[in-house]
């Protein structure tokens, strides 16, 4: 069949029939990590003992394939399909059928929490791998997200503050990896729940390497912390209970905090030699942002240590004046017990806490805009397989090396430009090799990464 065209492609000839031809080849790629991070191996580890015939297939992985498919884009267990119809690159993966029994059946509360450790085992291994001792410190970004549901059939799911119906699950995020730790929860759990913000920190520490978190369990001496750690969190986080905890892990905390009519009347009374200009992240003076550290705003619940900074700003077009703002300005507190920061550096270093808004919607774009299933344990299953999806993302990127802009790009720009780039299969020898196009502009992208996955870490796992 002929094209004839004038318009904004180009005149080709169609065929049907082309063979040994690959549209998937990058999303091998994520099969290797997940070897190399253990995920594969820690996954069949959990599902030991739910199959009965020794000619079962592995239901570890099965779940590692259900990953792999989300990462790539996948939205539901029907997406396996686009591994399914590449046996060469894939194997044989499971239908649709074993994927739900997999899911719904054969994970119970106990095996669902093991999907935990499997994950932090993982994220263990690639910071170790990543290089994680070059850096001066490790920040933890904490938020929570609201899940809107159109229908209210799934288990667990329930009004949220915003007034819609769903869930809220509360996530961490470790920086500068971008590596995800999350509770999944009913959608009345709020997103100053102390507890739980606290829950997927501790969740995020025991996924570091032991000397991370040396000295940043509950009541740890302080003389035992070697690294440094940082927590942020917008205003939600700005608790006694919140901050409290925080100090008992030696931890050094950056949270927002709500302003109340004292505060209000405190930050008029703020003289104007107090104020320095604030700025941006290329160390250029923000425009109309001021900086002023008062001690006068540090709430009598705070731990001891606490200092509060205050940044004034002209507010941006469309943007409302809150009941304590006056002048016509904007003014944000922030807490933080980081003794030795200079004022105008700590505040530069919270405001990069929206980030985590970045990656919450990453991780939306990454299966968990939709949780697929009706039982509540099947979508913390799903859940936490999305989680997994966003590790292999995160750990692809490592691979790449921040001196390209793929580093940071976000995972639609990864699917097309890695994951779905098409390739030739070639048997030769008794072997398969993948050609991959050679005119593809990120083709030595994944030559690249496939290179340093041959050479074995070099640290072992933690």
């Amino acid at each position: 069949m002929q094209e004839n065209t004038t318009g904004p492609i180009a005149r080709v000839h169609v065929t049907g029939d082309g063979s040994g031809v690959t549209g998937q080849a990058g999303t091998h790629l994520l099969g290797r990590i997940a070897n190399r991070l253990g995920v594969a191996e820690g996954l069949s580890g959990v599902m030991e003992g739910t199959t009965v015939r020794s000619s079962a297939r592995d239901r570890g992985t099965v779940l590692t394939q259900v990953a792999m498919m989300v990462a790539a884009g996948g939205r539901c267990l029907s997406d396996l399909k686009t591994l399914r119809d590449q046996p060469v690159l894939f194997g044989d993966v499971a239908s649709d059928a074993t994927a739900w029994r997999t899911v719904n059946d054969d994970l119970d509360v106990d095996r669902c929490g093991r999907l935990v450790g499997v994950r932090q085992a993982a994220v263990g291994r690639l910071v170790a791998d990543a290089g994680i001792d070059d850096l001066d410190q490790v920040i933890l970004d904490v938020d929570a997200t609201l899940l809107h549901l159109s229908d209210d059939t799934k288990e667990g799911a329930a009004a949220t503050f915003k007034r819609g119906f769903g869930f809220a699950p509360m996530l961490c995020f470790i920086e500068p990896f971008g590596l995800p730790a999350g509770l999944l929860r009913p959608g009345n759990h709020t997103p100053n729940n102390a507890a739980d913000q606290l829950a997927v920190i501790d969740q995020a520490i025991a996924a570091l390497p032991p000397d991370w978190r040396a000295g940043h369990r509950p009541g740890d001496n302080p003389d035992g912390v070697a690294r440094r750690v940082v927590v942020r969190a917008d205003t939600a986080g700005g608790t006694s209970k919140m901050t409290v905890g925080l100090a008992a892990r030696n931890l050094i905390f950056s949270v927002g905090v709500r302003a109340t009519e004292v505060a209000a009347g405190v930050m008029k009374t703020i003289p104007a030699d107090a104020w320095e200009p604030a700025v941006n992240q290329d160390g250029q003076v923000r425009d109309g942002a001021d900086v002023a550290e008062v001690p006068a705003l540090v709430p009598d619940w705070a731990p001891v240590g606490t200092r509060a900074i205050v940044r004034r700003e002209r507010p941006h077009p469309g943007a409302s004046l809150r009941l304590w703002d006056h002048d016509g300005l904007r003014h944000q507190v922030t807490l933080t017990n980081d003794i030795d920061g200079d004022p105008v550096a700590l505040e530069l270093a919270h405001r990069s806490h929206a980030t985590v808004e970045n990656r919450i919607k990453n991780l939306k774009d990454t299966g968990l805009s939709r949780l697929p299933f009706a039982a509540w344990n099947a979508n913390l299953v799903w859940f936490e397989l999305v989680l997994l999806a966003a590790l292999l993302l995160a750990a692809l990127q490592t691979f790449i090396g921040d001196d390209h802009d793929l580093s940071v790009a976000e995972p639609r720009r990864l699917r097309y430009t890695l994951l779905a780039i098409a390739a030739r299969i070639v048997h030769r020898h008794r072997q398969v090799f993948v050609r991959l196009d050679a005119t593809w502009p990120w083709t030595p992208v994944l030559i690249a990464i496939h290179r340093r996955l041959d050479v074995p870490p070099a640290n072992a796992p933690c």
